[in-house]
């Protein structure tokens, strides 16, 4: 099992930015992705950007593209999420996840980002 803990949310105003961090404990040996997830209220969780763990090739939601970038050091098994440019639609609990069995079966608690307009 891997133990996630997230940091780094908070409270910006719209064209500002924030970097989630993300620390991962426990059997890391298996992980193939690491994931950033975020959920706005009445809204379902989605996607936000992912890295491979050995590779670290990256993915992106549309909405983010441009503005976020995802990286990881393994030496400390932390993922981070540098978010840019933040507009108030960001606003959302931001989780991170890992991957270990080709699905996302490892969640953190969530870190709260809100951008004021």
């Amino acid at each position: 099992q891997v133990q996630l803990v997230e940091s780094g949310g908070g409270l910006v105003q719209a064209g500002g930015s924030l970097r989630l961090s993300c620390a991962a404990s426990g059997d890391t040996s298996t992980m193939n992705r690491m994931g950033w997830f975020r959920q706005a209220p009445g809204k379902e969780r989605e996607f936000v950007a992912a890295i491979t763990w050995t590779g670290g090739i990256t993915s992106y939601a549309d909405s983010v593209k441009g503005r976020f970038t995802i990286s990881r050091d393994n030496a400390k098994n932390t993922v981070y999420l540098q978010m840019n440019s933040l507009k108030p639609e960001d606003t959302a609990v931001y989780y991170c996840a890992a991957d270990l069995s080709f699905v996302y079966d490892s969640w953190g608690q969530g870190t709260q980002v809100t951008v004021s307009s």
